[in-house]
């Protein structure tokens, strides 16, 4: 099994998903003792998020990067990056390193065509809600994607100002539930948790439509990986 590289820190709260789902998918694949063999890069998130908020996106792009590269210099044999936001970097990431880099949403957009689905809501920080870089991954899958019409900000301040932190409200999640339904109103199928730490907050149990978790896809997607060859 190659030694996963994992960048994460953006939160660390998620990360810390990412490696029990690791682990857990590799006893599963494997059996008995067995555990993922993973090197995390955890980031600093406070510098990432500044970068993030004066959209300078070449900069984070630089900095995750050089990380990845590093990790592939430590003998890791596949790159993941922890967090959906961030991968409006991935092409500065791909073109530092010449082993395997697992996208985010290509597990996603795997699961949805093979349960059936077409017509998609997607949930996440205004960035992955607003700009193009993610979309378009799933729509070159065939998905058509829909975002909320309304509540963007508030949505995009849970996310940063509750679940980074560890912060899981009741009266956020009915914020979130009322968005999914009305993503179902227009027609959506199933709904993307786009921002790996909106699983914290629902799931299937209190969700109006069926919930496709990144962080857990991603993570699973990354063993798989591993075990190639």
């Amino acid at each position: 099994m190659k030694t996963i590289g994992l960048i994460g820190g953006m939160s660390w709260e998620s990360t810390a998903h990412y490696y029990a789902v690791l682990n857990r998918e590799t006893a599963r694949a494997l059996g008995g003792l067995h555990s993922a063999p993973v090197i995390v890069h955890s980031v600093d998130f406070a510098p990432i998020a500044e970068m993030q908020g004066r959209d300078d996106w070449a900069a984070a792009g630089r900095e995750l990067a050089g990380i990845a590269a590093r990790l592939e210099a430590q003998g890791c044999g596949v790159i993941g990056l922890a967090t959906n936001t961030m991968h409006i970097c991935a092409p500065d990431i791909t073109a530092a390193i010449s082993v395997p880099f697992v996208h985010i949403a290509e597990p996603t957009a795997d699961a949805l065509l093979r349960d059936g689905m077409t017509r998609v809501g997607l949930l996440g920080t205004r960035f992955t809600m607003e700009k193009r870089f993610y979309i378009e991954v799933l729509e070159g899958r065939g998905l058509e994607i829909i975002v909320p019409d309304v509540g963007i900000t508030n949505l995009n301040g849970i996310i940063y100002d509750e679940l980074c932190l560890g912060i899981v409200r009741d009266e956020s999640r009915k914020i979130y539930v009322e968005a999914v339904a009305r993503l179902a109103a227009r027609g959506a199928e199933a709904v993307i948790l786009g921002c790996t730490e909106i699983g914290m907050l629902i799931d299937d149990s209190v969700s109006p439509l069926p919930t496709y978790d990144t962080t857990e896809l991603h993570a699973k997607a990354l063993v798989a990986a591993a075990l190639e060859g």
